[in-house]
């Protein structure tokens, strides 16, 4: 079952674009997706906040993901999150095992 977690980084001023941005050109966000057990690591901003970044953040399991909080990268992302001054707050999802059932809602 694979986790994933909606992340949202909110500040001032564009500060959470900023953020986004600089965490793309500096590589970090390849280096994540490359770790063992990533499946998706994705910026999105939202229509009608300007001050908000989505991130989804998806891992095959939650052994990935607590290998991904106790490396190195998550020093860097702090340090990153604190030079823009962002906020948070999280919401957790875990696949479920039969995605199929949602086929029929869904046009492809």
């Amino acid at each position: 079952m694979a986790i994933t977690m909606n992340l949202y980084y909110t500040g001032d001023g564009g500060a959470a674009r900023a953020f986004a941005a600089e965490m793309t050109a500096s590589g970090v966000v390849e280096e994540i997706r490359a770790e063992a057990g990533n499946l998706r690591y994705e910026y999105f901003l939202p229509m009608d906040d300007p001050e908000t970044v989505l991130l989804i953040d998806s891992w095959e399991d939650q052994a990935a993901l607590d290998a991904h909080h106790a490396s190195p990268m998550m020093a860097r992302i702090a340090a990153l999150r604190e030079k823009y001054g962002l906020h948070m707050r999280a919401e957790r999802y875990v696949s479920a095992d039969a995605p199929e059932r949602d086929a029929q809602f869904l046009r492809r």
